[in-house]
């Protein structure tokens, strides 16, 4: 069992801190409290077996200095001793990296409570408004970010901190409304029949709108990957890849206001990950706001809540950052996450 510690506990540094998707891993060390983190290249997760060995090779490997501290954000939920990601073959065995990497103390938190954590801590600079609405200082804010899958996480404020709220919300229901949907949806395959969230608003969600548009309209597809119809659809290439993404847009602007209403978000909803930098073009079109709006009978409070982008390129490394350097500011729970080296050998 873990033993439970204060939420607001010091973290020794130096600290490794690690934002670890389904696809790519991003590590960078902070020295200490007022030192800028020193990042390492980014690489893809299918590049190594396990965690431990890209952080011996890519970290430990190419620095001398030994982190004392570990604090990952990982793609998945926190769970017991051995917590497998949901969408890569890795699993984090916090017990076992205490004794083989020479950590004192190993912090697990889900990868959207680092995305909450920056979206409580960035500077303005790296936030892209969409829309005109001003934010509520210290009203609730939502994080929503496709990706390799679709993140979904609150933050509240709350007793002078900010408190991240994990979840799944990516795996709701997503289904058709308009009359161009009811058009495509016959063409997507459901997961034990239904549509989710995730299932379109990811990378390879992408995919899945573009192929069902192409097989809607009696089209060979000419793209094969969710970078591809991206592109097309950008540079205008592709009529389906162009309503690929005005789709995703679209629906990505209605799980937002659904998200929105959820926790009443008079504090924003933050859009993050790299699709989302990627196609801030076509965001700041029409659909992503009007799907975000169109919630009758509260269209009114919609345009309101004002939507972002965090265009910040290593995000979650900053929001744990923020963490790492000052725990009480922020409501990080570490309750069954948090795991130290004198109770490997208790």
């Amino acid at each position: 069992m873990t033993e439970k510690h204060d939420q607001d506990a010091a973290v020794s540094f130096p600290i490794l801190i690690g934002d670890i998707g389904g696809t790519n891993a991003r590590f960078a060390i902070l020295v200490d409290a007022n030192a800028s983190p020193r990042d390492f290249p980014v690489f893809a997760t299918a590049d190594f077996d396990t965690i431990d060995e890209a952080i011996q090779t890519v970290v430990l490997d190419s620095t001398s200095v030994q982190p004392r501290s570990a604090i990952f954000a990982i793609a998945a939920p926190v769970d017991g001793d051995e917590i497998k990601l949901t969408n890569c073959n890795w699993v984090v065995r916090p017990y076992a990296m205490i004794e083989s990497l020479g950590f004192e103390e190993v912090i697990v938190l889900n990868d959207f409570e680092a995305q909450a954590l920056a979206a409580a801590s960035l500077e303005p600079e790296y936030l892209r408004a969409i829309g005109e609405a001003k934010a509520e200082k210290y009203a609730t804010r939502v994080v929503v970010g496709p990706g390799t899958g679709l993140g979904v996480a609150g933050l509240v404020h709350s007793h002078h901190m900010w408190i991240p709220v994990p979840g799944e919300g990516g795996h709701i229901d997503l289904g058709p409304r308009s009359s161009r949907d009811f058009e495509i949806f016959p063409y997507l395959e459901p997961i034990e029949g239904r549509i989710s969230a995730e299932q379109l608003l990811c990378g390879d969600g992408l995919l899945n709108i573009y192929r069902a548009i192409c097989k809607s309209g009696g089209l060979d597809p000419v793209c094969n990957k969710p970078s591809e119809v991206t592109a097309a659809g950008l540079d205008c290439e592709d009529a389906a890849a162009s309503e690929a993404l005005d789709l995703f847009a679209a629906y990505l602007g209605r799980v937002a206001g659904d998200l929105a209403l959820i926790f009443m978000a008079r504090g924003g909803v933050f859009i993050a990950g790299g699709i989302a930098q990627k196609i801030i073009p076509v965001l700041m079109r029409p659909d992503f706001r009007n799907a975000f709006e169109d919630k009758a009978p509260h269209s009114t409070l919609m345009k309101s809540i004002p939507t972002c982008v965090i265009t910040h390129p290593l995000a979650a490394l900053s929001g744990l950052s923020a963490y790492a350097r000052a725990p009480g500011r922020f409501g990080v729970t570490t309750d069954g996450r948090r795991w130290k080296k004198q109770m490997l050998h208790a």
